[in-house]
């Protein structure tokens, strides 16, 4: 199975590792996640005014490419998920963003929001099947691992529709099925503190340092995320080890090194 692949700016960065386990393990399922032709930056974060159009075109032009090219987009990290299937809603419902942005791009045919954006979790859930890939694990994880979902995969609920944004699941079935035990704790979608890290470090370490404490208070040794945000705040400013669920997907279907 071919599928489109956005992979963003980070993951070409501090987020290699991202990226690099999840194409490994890809292949290993029988997908192949191939790269959308002359991508750019998503914008990082939704913007919110309606009269907002400029940020929003890369998205488009993203959505576009993968509707001429099997329909689907698979998304990796989680501000990029986000803003992509944020705009795509809007492209499906909101009149007045699809007409300009239409517009602007002057495209062979209007897009109006026909692509399927799905995340690589929901990739592994319902297209691979969770049950598959217990079968192909060969090296049990073995672990106490909580799931740190964050903000950007859950909310907007009605939107993302991601999971339940107040009592998510996704994460511990993957957990489950590379052979770790999920650990569940409160604080698994509590925001980390996110940008704010670049104008005021005290909250995210705050934040943080309650994310981590409260993971390690229900048995968590290892959290795993799919924001390298996320990772970074939490790597930072806490005393627990913090990896991407591509690593240890990875490390399970024995393909890191």
């Amino acid at each position: 199975m071919n599928i489109c692949y956005y992979p963003g700016c980070t993951l070409k960065t501090k987020a290699k590792e991202l990226d690099k386990y999840a194409r490994l393990s890809a292949e290993a399922l029988g997908v192949t996640m191939e790269e959308i032709k002359d991508w750019q930056c998503c914008g990082a974060v939704y913007p919110t005014a309606r009269n907002e159009i400029a940020t929003k075109l890369s998205a488009v032009r993203a959505l576009d490419y993968a509707k001429h090219n099997g329909g689907k987009l698979l998304t990796l990290c989680s501000a990029c998920h986000n803003v992509i299937k944020r705009v795509n809603a809007d492209m499906a419902e909101d009149d007045n963003i699809r007409t300009k942005a239409n517009n602007y791009l002057a495209l062979e045919e209007p897009y109006v929001g026909e692509t399927q954006v799905i995340h690589y979790l929901e990739m592994l859930r319902d297209v691979v099947g969770f049950d598959e890939i217990k079968k192909k694990v060969v090296k049990p994880i073995g672990k106490k691992i909580g799931a740190y979902y964050g903000c950007l995969l859950l909310r907007p609920g009605k939107v993302m529709a991601f999971d339940n944004p107040e009592d998510p699941t996704i994460i511990e079935d993957f957990i489950t099925a590379i052979g770790g035990e999920a650990v569940k704790y409160p604080f698994r979608n509590e925001c980390c503190g996110a940008y704010v890290s670049f104008k005021n470090e005290d909250l995210p370490r705050q934040r943080s340092e309650a994310i981590v404490k409260n993971a390690r208070s229900h048995g968590a040794e290892t959290l795993v995320t799919a924001c390298p945000l996320c990772l970074y705040n939490l790597q930072k400013n806490g005393d627990m080890p913090v990896v991407y669920f591509t690593e240890l997907l990875a490390e399970a279907l024995g393909v890191k090194a």
